[in-house]
């Protein structure tokens, strides 16, 4: 059985995630879901533009590295569908932003369990739940849904602070949302929507370096990792399989490998 660290996780924490997350995977079964040279298995969808219609450029393949330029809102999504996997992706931020965002946080997102019509929120992303990547925020779950029972996530969240989000705890009280957003374990409280913020106790690596987020999906449970710790955790997830999802949200991004890889069933 393969385990990853959990630096930055008390050893309490630790044994109780540990047994609710098994780390088994199938042997021999990795999927790259970028070859390193084209967008083969994914399609392109931009705002107002709609499907394959990404006149400027927004996703492209340079130096074997996907370029998300971040001009136009869109994403990438995979021609196929996925459930029970550890994905892996690897990205950096780079230096532009475009408005409405230019002046604020860095912004991106892995969307998991991907269903419905292209463009069904917002006529921007298919419906979703998001891994967020975001200066500050990495790790956060986002549903990106239509409000009702069809896109939900159950988390366990520490007591609420007086102006402050929900926040992971693996002690703490379970909630269910239907839109809405769990902040990783230690996003900073005072987190401001700012070109660059970074927070006192970031897992995430400076500007120009590069991140590791790993998603291990398993059933209606995801738990997320970055840089080998783990950040946060939801059950109950729905919809529970689909398609895949990288963001274009106003900020510059590079992605250097998407990799899949089955749950042993």
């Amino acid at each position: 059985m393969k385990t990853i660290p959990y630096p930055g996780i008390s050893l309490f924490v630790f044994l109780y995630l540990l047994s609710k997350t098994p780390l088994v995977y199938a042997q021999n079964s990795t999927i790259q879901l970028f070859d390193g040279k084209s967008l083969n298995g994914w399609y392109r969808f931009v705002e107002k533009r709609g499907r394959e219609n990404d006149v400027k450029n927004v996703f492209t393949v340079e130096k074997g590295l996907i370029h998300v330029s971040g001009e136009e809102y869109g994403s990438i999504i995979t021609d196929e569908e996925y459930a029970n996997y550890t994905l892996t992706v690897e990205f950096k931020w780079g230096d532009n932003t475009y408005a409405p965002r230019a002046d604020r946080a860095r912004d991106s997102g892995v969307l998991l369990h991907s269903t419905g019509p292209d463009g069904g929120y917002r006529g921007i992303w298919m419906r979703s739940i998001e891994c967020q990547l975001i200066e500050g925020g990495t790790g956060d779950f986002l549903v990106v849904g239509d409000g009702s029972d069809n896109y939900a996530l159950t988390a366990t969240i520490a007591p609420p602070k007086e102006g402050g989000g929900r926040v992971f705890s693996p002690s703490g009280t379970p909630v269910t949302i239907h839109s809405g957003r769990i902040d990783w374990f230690d996003r900073d409280p005072n987190w401001k929507d700012v070109k660059g913020f970074r927070g006192a106790k970031d897992v995430e690596k400076p500007l120009g370096e590069w991140n590791t987020i790993t998603c291990v999906a398993e059933g209606d449970q995801v738990t997320i990792y970055l840089n080998g710790t783990l950040v946060n955790q939801a059950t109950q997830i729905k919809p529970s399989k689909g398609r895949i999802q990288i963001q274009s949200e106003g900020a510059e991004l590079f992605v250097r490998k998407v990799q899949l890889s089955p749950l042993r069933k």
